[in-house]
């Protein structure tokens, strides 16, 4: 059976990713930080092991994925899900805020891949999958220090996809655009209707559908693809 671990699992894309792959037949086991009445629901609803991780923490992401491959055995296929979102102008910006914004959202994934990338080269195969935003692509407006972490997943996932395409391994990344997560908690119905009327589908998406691009990327029809950055946001931002 295939097993697949999933950062920032216990709500929005994250937990939607959980059940996708568990539906899918896969061993899957998630990080969660904080909410625990989230992450067990979650883990009632799909088996899913849940382990307590900050992933800016290099250490317990370490301690994290051990109990990780210990439970499931091996991993094959990584999700770097887990992030924060913050407007603010950047002149406001905290030493602070982009401390955090940067070990959360792109240093994360640097641990966690760290971390569980030696198991999947040993064994000559392995699925990345590192959620970007369509902001990492396009800038946004008082989210500078947002944009640019999503925008080092870009990067980061490009170049990973070239060191370990040799020993198998492959690297991709989503960019959702707008997406109905708690994420979109601070913005105003409407500003909600302006992203939707922005977006030439003419709605915003769900959870779902971003999970099921992962999904994707981490499955025999996509063995063959690597290095690629995929926009899931009804066209936002082509």
């Amino acid at each position: 059976m295939r097993t697949a671990l999933i950062t920032g699992g216990s709500r929005g894309i994250g937990a939607a990713a959980v059940r996708a792959f568990a539906r899918a037949g896969f061993r899957a086991a998630f990080f969660y930080r904080a909410d625990e009445a989230a992450a067990q629901a979650v883990l009632r609803e799909t088996g899913a092991a849940a382990i307590r991780c900050d992933v800016s923490d290099p250490g317990r992401v370490r301690e994290a994925c051990r109990e990780a491959e210990r439970t499931l055995g091996h991993i094959d296929a990584l999700v770097n899900n887990a992030g924060i979102a913050q407007q603010k102008l950047l002149t406001d910006v905290t030493d602070e805020d982009w401390r955090r914004m940067l070990d959360v959202n792109l240093s994360g994934a640097f641990y966690v891949t760290r971390a569980v990338l030696p198991g999947m080269i040993s064994r000559k195969r392995g699925s990345i999958v590192n959620v970007s935003s369509v902001w990492g692509q396009v800038g946004a407006s008082c989210e500078a220090h947002y944009s640019a972490a999503k925008a080092g997943l870009i990067g980061l996932t490009r170049a990973l996809a070239k060191e370990v395409g040799p020993s198998g391994v492959t690297v991709n990344c989503v960019c959702p655009g707008v997406i109905q997560t708690d994420m979109l908690g601070g913005f105003t119905p409407g500003d909600l209707k302006a992203l939707a009327e922005e977006t030439p589908l003419g709605r915003l998406g769900t959870p779902q559908e971003v999970a099921a691009a992962i999904l994707w990327l981490c499955q025999e029809d996509a063995a063959f693809v690597t290095g690629q950055v995929i926009g899931v946001g009804g066209g936002f931002g082509a």
